[in-house]
């Protein structure tokens, strides 16, 4: 029989729920006014398999992999991955506090996983993000201003400078920006031009 789905405030409908355990409430009174934007690939460089998914759930302990097995103590998580073939799937409600971002500080504010929604592409750095995930990243975006009042986005090596180099230089941070989901949204930073530049997300 299949786990129960999660249900309630900050859960989206019609895609994929995997509970993680690593959340906790955010600060009373806190608006929900950032995004961040990650890349991540388990065993670096490899993508699909279930590494990701049983890293946010506590699933590692005992792996063969020995990169695996050393992430084992982490407890981590993200409120939604995007995986190469745009699928979406959700740790955590949006309502509450993942732990994504660590010791991190976005303009004049710190602990920035108080006040901000993680986002993880499945990606590793040296390759192009896909078509797919910036449509998913678009329309998740467009759902997500509708609950929250959005109005920042970022990346993790934005807020962790030195310690994080994620999304990195294949980002296109122009693209998300000019999409359906990102428009009005600011990135308060020097725009970076991506290595690798695609077409306008005109593709619903």
């Amino acid at each position: 029989m299949a786990a129960p789905q999660p249900q309630g405030a900050g859960w989206l409908p019609r895609i994929r729920r995997l509970p993680s355990p690593n959340f906790n409430a955010r600060p009373a009174g806190c608006p929900v006014d950032t995004v961040i934007v990650h890349y991540i690939s388990l065993p670096p460089g490899r993508f699909s398999g279930d590494a990701i998914d049983r890293l946010f759930t506590n699933r590692l302990a005992g792996d063969p992999n020995p990169v695996l097995a050393e992430l084992s103590t982490l407890m981590v998580s993200a409120h939604f991955l995007i995986r190469r073939t745009g699928t979406l799937v959700q740790y955590v409600a949006t309502d509450d506090r993942a732990w994504h971002a660590g010791p991190s500080r976005l303009l004049d504010r710190g602990a920035c996983n108080d006040f901000s929604i993680g986002i993880e592409l499945e990606g590793d750095g040296t390759h192009p993000f896909t078509c797919a995930q910036y449509r998913r990243l678009s329309r998740l975006l467009e759902l997500l201003r509708k609950r929250h009042p959005l109005r920042l986005i970022a990346g993790h090596e934005d807020i962790a400078p030195g310690r994080k180099f994620d999304p990195g230089p294949f980002f296109d941070w122009p693209l998300v920006l000019s999409s359906p989901g990102g428009a009005g949204l600011i990135r308060p930073f020097p725009l970076k031009l991506p290595i690798k530049r695609l077409s306008p997300l005109s593709q619903p």
